[in-house]
């Protein structure tokens, strides 16, 4: 008995993906970098992300931003790995107080593997999420006033 599947012509993500990259005309290549700024930007669309990276790579970010004419990375908080036709996207983020977590990862899973696969057509083959902080309003103001003891 064959199976009905060996006949189809292949169709799919993968196919599609390898023949916007990889042509008769030439090939494409996307660097690990734009990944990175797609998946990062596409994680702080989804409300309930506070912020992206861990505790060094926001406080290093926050310096960035005091500093005349520089920015913060849109990739902070982001690892990428990209192949010929796929990626895979390590994310960090903060989570604000109160948001269902799983929602929050579920939601941005979906919205980082949309924005890579239409913007790149590369295949997303995973989102990793590790949520590494909660943001609750009001700790933030704590740091910004420091204590001193003469005015």
């Amino acid at each position: 008995m064959t199976s009905a599947t060996n006949d189809k012509p292949a169709t799919g993500n993968k196919t599609e993906t390898r023949n916007a990259l990889v042509t008769d005309q030439g090939t494409t290549t996307i660097a690990d970098i734009v990944v990175q700024k797609v998946a990062g930007l596409a994680a702080r669309e989804i409300q309930g992300v506070h912020d992206l990276g861990g505790g060094t790579a926001r406080a290093l970010g926050a310096l960035r931003e005091r500093i005349p004419g520089a920015s913060a990375s849109t990739g902070q908080g982001v690892a990428v790995e990209v192949g010929e036709t796929q990626a895979a996207v390590d994310l960090q983020i903060v989570v604000d107080y109160g948001v269902a977590i799983a929602d929050v990862a579920r939601a941005v899973r979906r919205n980082v593997t949309t924005a890579i696969e239409q913007m790149t057509a590369l295949e997303v083959v995973e989102v990793n999420i590790h949520v590494n902080d909660v943001f609750i309003p009001g700790d933030d103001d704590a740091e910004e006033t420091p204590n001193t003891r003469v005015q």
